[in-house]
């Protein structure tokens, strides 16, 4: 992986080899469903006394809205798949990483259909398909996490500086599993299938947890020693908040299913908010300094959204265990930065579609 490779943050494939429009949307356009979703899921997890008949309905409506923009995009790479000369993701490693984002927006989609979107569905539907978007994205998930660190160790070549927060995606996709099974846990037959699942989830938190903290220390290297990230890719300074947000809620979704679990959740959840914070003000004043120097927008600035999310849903699972007005006020003032910062990136995707200005040139 080469530092230049890595600086191009949604690369542009070699003229001639992305034939029509469908290959011009690669796997980064899922974190536009993941951003769109996180901003349902969390108004769906706010203490109760911040939501309301008006909230539910608005965050109904976008978790449809990202139940369709996860189809028509699937739709558009499935056709992708079949242009003669299409570049497969694992072949770039710059591309590859984000590979972790389409396993990812299954799962927060199929989240929110037992959340936002339960009202529009039904019981019944909204856990059937929640189930096979768990499922289906577990196991995605799983893989490209698997095959993705396999390659950084057998097939690329990199050097340190081409190191990025991107390189984290691949692994956070089983935190989000592990985040979002709990929810299913209470639909199950209670004994074995229950107590599994719960299982299955802890590991989930584990293996991510470990791989995350195996990579961290790379990107923290190539953060100080090599100078400043390139500009485009300012805005993943934000990923490192995924994997944060998404394990404090993890735990606690683990002591509502097991209240044994919930001193653990306590205690971690608590210490890895308060670094989650602080890494947000850090990569908060980059963000500001970047945009005084005149970043451009691209779709890395979706990286505002879904990884701020995870904060949301995690200090509001904190709250919910404690009571604390701390962890309301927290989850409140992050649910406003996300939406301020979906409500941002979204006009600024549309626009840059209409314009043409977001899609490689072929």
């Amino acid at each position: 992986m080469s530092t230049t490779a890595t600086a191009h943050a949604f690369p542009t494939p070699a003229s001639g080899t992305l034939l029509t429009l469908p290959g011009r949307f690669g796997p980064n356009w899922y974190a536009a469903v993941m951003g769109t979703a996180i901003v349902a899921n969390g108004a769906h997890a706010l203490p109760g006394t911040a939501r309301s008949g008006a909230l539910a309905d608005a965050a109904a409506g976008v978790w449809l809205l990202s139940l369709l923009l996860l189809v028509a995009l699937a739709a558009v790479r499935l056709a992708a798949r079949r242009l003669p000369r299409r570049i497969r993701a694992l072949d770039d490693p710059a591309t590859a990483v984000f590979l972790g984002c389409p396993p990812m927006a299954m799962l927060a989609v199929g989240a929110g259909a037992l959340g936002a979107g339960a009202p529009l569905l039904g019981p019944g539907t909204a856990v059937a398909l929640d189930a096979v978007l768990w499922t289906g994205g577990t196991l995605y998930g799983l893989g490209v996490a698997a095959r993705v660190m396999y390659l950084l160790l057998d097939r690329y070549r990199v050097e340190r500086a081409a190191a990025a927060p991107t390189w984290l995606l691949p692994v956070v996709a089983p935190m989000v599993s592990a985040a979002l099974g709990p929810a299913l846990i209470p639909h199950l037959p209670a004994g074995q299938a229950r107590d599994t699942l719960l299982a299955v989830c802890v590991a989930l938190f584990g293996a991510s947890l470990l791989a995350v903290l195996t990579l961290l220390p790379g990107i923290w290297s190539r953060l100080v020693h090599d100078g400043p990230l390139p500009i485009a890719l300012v805005p993943t300074l934000f990923l490192v908040l995924g994997p944060l947000g998404q394990s404090v809620t993890a735990v606690t979704q683990f002591a509502v299913a097991d209240p044994a679990m919930r001193g653990f959740a306590l205690v971690y959840g608590t210490a890895v908010i308060g670094f989650a914070l602080l890494w947000l003000t850090v990569a908060g004043a980059v963000t500001l300094r970047a945009l005084r120097s005149g970043m451009p927008f691209a779709m890395t600035w979706w990286a505002y959204t879904f990884p701020v999310g995870t904060c949301v849903t995690g200090t509001a699972g904190l709250w919910h265990l404690t009571g604390l007005d701390l962890f309301a006020a927290l989850s409140l003032a992050l649910y406003a930065l996300l939406l301020t910062a979906w409500t941002v990136v979204a006009f600024r995707t549309v626009r840059g579609l209409t314009a043409g200005a977001l899609l490689p040139a072929v």
